[in-house]
Parts: structure tokens; C-alpha cells; sequence
């Protein structure tokens, strides 16, 4: 996988985002969390790290992320972005009840989809790329649940008017998730799981991907407009 670039590689490339209007930050690393003036918005990638670690760089990225989310400014966060941001606001993340869901999965749509800006075009069924053990079991007040799978009852949240979080990612084509898999092949082994038989159901899904590309118009509709 390292031979494909990263998680902010993929999400640049899947969003439709030039070099040049990116900035990526390490938090992990030791990188420094810059002011939110002059961004349109804010993208948080998945990490092989959990929340419930409460590791000293995920707590300051959520205390930051939770000041951005109420000043308005645009943040969609996947997997363990997603988690960070309902804790972030409030919410409760720790192990999935479920177990492990890894793989090309269908998720359903809400009834609240149906009003969102990113969701609303959306068919109410459409597969995504998964691999996570912690979810999402409580969303933070006033957030609107707006997608589970058969495994996760929360696949996508929306806090306020501008702040969405998705378990899955739209960024994974079928051969991140095919060498995810494969990575992983001895734990899915120990848990019972049959890696070939899941590497043999994972699909495209182009609709995943559409969903970041509807934030990324959003957000910088919204920076034109308030600019």
C-alpha cells in the first residue's frame, strides 16, 4: 500500500483537488494545527490510531476540531476523522458491537439524507469501502444520523449546517481496499473471517467518492461566497 502514496495522497486525487490548493498537515507527526483563516474547508483522514487511545495529538486536534466546527468552517471527517469529530463535539466512539466491518459494504440511507446537502442526490442504497473496528455508538447533541449499514448504525452524521463525518472511505479505490485486506489477512484469519472471500466481493464505488466531491464543491462555494 505505502507504494500508492498515503491518505492525504488518495483524498487530494479522489476529490478532483489540485496540488497547489492543498494543505496537509501531520498531526500525528508533530506538525502544528495552523489557524482556520483562508481555508474553505477541512478534510480529516483515517488513522491507524483509535480515539478512545485519547493520544495527546488526537485530543488537540479535536479540541481544534470542535472550535472549527462552531466557528462554521467546512470539516468532513472519514473513519477515524469521523470518530474524532463526534467526540469532538460531544459524541461516543469505542468498539463496534459488530466486530470488525472491512470490505465493500452497502449502506442505507436516512430519511434525513434526504435534506442534506451532500446526501440528497444520492441513491438510498450504494456501496462504500469499510475497515474499522471503533464506530461512532453515540453522535453528539444535535447531530443528525444520516446513514448506517448492516454493522454500523452510524455510516454518516452531520453536525450543524456544515459538518459531516462518514465512516467510510470515499477515498479507497478497489485496490486499497484489496491490499487492506491483504495486509490485514492474518488478524481476519484469527477472527474467524475469510480474506479471499473478501477480497473477491470488493467493488468499485464511484458513488463514495461522489460524496466528497459534493463537499468539496460545497466548501469552496461557500469561501467564493463569503469571500
Amino acid at each position: 500500500m505505502r507504494r500508492h502514496g498515503g491518505f492525504p495522497h488518495w483524498i487530494r486525487v479522489a476529490s478532483g483537488l489540485p496540488r497547489e490548493r492543498v494543505v496537509s498537515i501531520n498531526v500525528e507527526a508533530g506538525e502544528s494545527l495552523p489557524t482556520t483563516g483562508g481555508f474553505a474547508g477541512v478534510i480529516v483522514t483515517g488513522s491507524g490510531a483509535m480515539v478512545t487511545e485519547r493520544r495527546d495529538w488526537s485530543e488537540a486536534t479535536a479540541a481544534w476540531l470542535a472550535d472549527a466546527a462552531r466557528a462554521g468552517l467546512p470539516i468532513f471527517g472519514i473513519c477515524y476523522g469521523h470518530q474524532l469529530l463526534a467526540h469532538a463535539l460531544g459524541g461516543v466512539v469505542g468498539d463496534n458491537p459488530a466486530g470488525r466491518e472491512m470490505g465493500t459494504f452497502e449502506i442505507e440511507l436516512l430519511p434525513p439524507a434526504a435534506d442534506d446537502v451532500l446526501l440528497a442526490p444520492m441513491p438510498e442504497r450504494f456501496a462504500v469501502q469499510l475497515t474499522h473496528q471503533q464506530s461512532v455508538l453515540k453522535v453528539p447533541e444535535g447531530a443528525v444520523v444520516l446513514a448506517r449499514s448492516a454493522l454500523d448504525p452510524v455510516q454518516a452524521f452531520r453536525w450543524g449546517d456544515n459538518a459531516w463525518g462518514v465512516q467510510f472511505h470515499p477515498e479507497f479505490s478497489a485496490t486499497h481496499m484489496r491490499g487492506y485486506i491483504q495486509a490485514r489477512k492474518v488478524a481476519l484469519q484469527r477472527e474467524g473471517l475469510d480474506p479471499a472471500a473478501m477480497v473477491a466481493q470488493v467493488a468499485a464505488t464511484p458513488e463514495g467518492r461522489r460524496v466528497m466531491r459534493r463537499f468539496v464543491h460545497h466548501a469552496t462555494g461557500l469561501a467564493r461566497t463569503n469571500g
